[in-house]
């Protein structure tokens, strides 16, 4: 849920890249997308633990609205602290997303963070025909082709074949965060069957590389599970950061689109 940080530049996520054996898929056109696994209605509750103890709480939800005249998708994941964290040190973040049910690409994106006693507020519109968005906070920005924000990544990725990527396949994403142009790679690790809190799940199992240095260690040190069935919601995140590791795991899903079948009863 932590939001501050630098980003890495784009020198240095390729210096990352250059790992033999590894093929990138650069998903710049939405001829790679299949039928949405989501629907309206959807919400999946996540709790934020440190081994035992519970900080926070995570929900990622999916409706339809409207922006503009325009029917569109609303996104929004809010991450916040709980119990003793919460009174040590308070944190609400929360990312929204308005993208076209068809395309998934945004016409809007809101990030909205408190954390602590630092704030951060902007809006980003996105001009998906003349490449460039423009921000409350940045002003306007060139862009290259089909760029995502961080919340629609997650529903973009649900939309790909999972099941034609190969182990250690790149999936590459160019998004706008941070005030920035911030390229974004996950790296295709192959089936997994994990047991978490709420049961056993069968996941996709995904590595994004991150900057290692003030929170990670290693740039492989974040682990994303989507799970293995039609639905390919996120089932657990694991950072692994100086202090040790910390997960967010699924604890409640309602309105899924398909049966969860992933789940091993």
């Amino acid at each position: 849920m932590c939001d501050k940080g630098k980003r890495m530049k784009p020198k240095k996520i390729c210096m990352y890249l250059l790992v033999p054996l590894m093929t990138a898929f650069s998903l710049r056109d939405v001829s790679y997308l299949e039928e949405r696994t989501f629907q309206h209605g959807e919400l999946l509750t996540f709790r934020v633990h440190y081994g035992i103890i519970t900080g926070g709480e995570a929900k990622i939800s999916a409706n339809e609205t409207i922006l503009n005249n325009k029917t569109v998708y609303h996104a929004v994941i809010e991450g916040k602290t709980t119990g003793l964290i919460d009174k040590i040190y308070r944190v609400n973040d929360i990312y929204e997303s308005f993208f076209d049910p068809e395309s998934n690409l945004p016409d809007k994106a809101v990030r909205n963070i408190s954390e602590g006693s630092y704030r951060y507020y902007d809006e980003v519109r996105y001009n998906h025909e003349e490449l460039y968005v423009e921000s409350r906070r940045n002003g306007r920005v060139s862009v290259p082709k089909n760029t995502l924000d961080m919340a629609s990544v997650v529903y973009y990725v649900r939309r790909l074949n999972l099941n034609a990527l190969n182990y250690n396949d790149i999936i590459h994403f160019d998004t706008y965060f941070g005030d920035e142009l911030f390229p974004f790679y996950i790296i295709y690790k192959g089936r997994e069957t994990i047991s978490i809190g709420s049961g056993k799940y069968k996941c996709f199992k995904f590595v994004p590389i991150v900057e290692p240095g003030r929170v990670f260690e290693n740039n492989d040190d974040m682990t994303i599970w989507f799970s293995d069935d039609l639905n390919k919601i996120p089932v657990s995140i694991k950072f692994d950061i100086w202090a040790g590791s910390f997960r967010c795991d699924l604890i409640k899903f309602e309105n899924l689109k398909y049966p969860l079948t992933s789940k091993i009863k």
